[in-house]
């Protein structure tokens, strides 16, 4: 029983600096919820983009890929606003990433956390939830249609459509490599923000590396 103790002692702490302003749902929701703070793991991904309309908190229309994605090191986050517990340690999390990165954000980079309850989770709910944790333009919050939400889920390879099962995950990629990483768990803010360093880094070798090419080759 001592291995749940961590978790719990974190999430009150959060709780009670003020950072979950999520409504309380039913304990049967979010059972799978209380879960120890493991230490984080990462795999490389492979995701897939649904060419869906979806929704972001002002209520604008935005397809994932070619409005947030394309172009953009981006930092990706599942959650929903009912949750009380992993949520919003995972929303801390990218709040703190966004921080880190400071005006990159929404120029090089981009945040996205996509709400995995839909029915529940309009572009009003988003908005008031995101100014718990929200410093800053470049972080879009989504949801849209439960078909779409569920297409969008799938082909990122994030979430089953079982609320209990929902368990802490990141993703971070280059929108133009292609190349991601998931992260499970409670993830140090800092491990993301040298992940997106390094992808970073590896896209403007490249562009100097197709410079070079293009004088040697013109």
């Amino acid at each position: 029983m001592n291995r749940f103790v961590p978790c719990t002692l974190l999430t009150l702490c959060l709780l009670a600096a003020g950072i979950g302003q999520a409504m309380a749902h039913s304990a049967d929701e979010h059972a799978g919820h209380d879960m120890p703070a493991r230490s984080a793991t990462s795999e490389s991904a492979q995701v897939k983009f649904a060419d869906v309309a979806l929704v972001d908190q002002t209520g604008k229309a935005v397809r994932l890929e070619p409005d947030l994605v394309s172009n953009k090191i981006v930092v990706m986050s599942f959650i929903y606003t009912s949750c009380t517990t992993v949520c919003p340690v995972v929303s801390s999390i990218m709040g703190k990433v966004q921080k880190q990165l400071g005006a990159r954000v929404g120029t090089e980079v981009q945040l996205v956390s996509i709400s995995i309850d839909p029915q529940r989770d309009d572009a009003k709910r988003l908005n008031e939830y995101a100014r718990s944790f929200q410093n800053g333009p470049g972080w879009s919050w989504l949801t849209g249609s439960t078909q779409s939400v569920a297409e969008t889920l799938k082909g990122l390879g994030t979430f089953n459509g079982d609320l209990k099962s929902h368990a802490p995950l990141i993703l971070v990629g280059d929108g133009n490599s292609r190349h991601w990483t998931r992260y499970y768990g409670f993830t140090d803010p800092a491990v993301l923000t040298r992940e997106v360093e390094k992808l970073s880094g590896e896209r403007n070798a490249h562009a100097k590396h197709t410079a070079i090419a293009m004088e040697q080759h013109p």
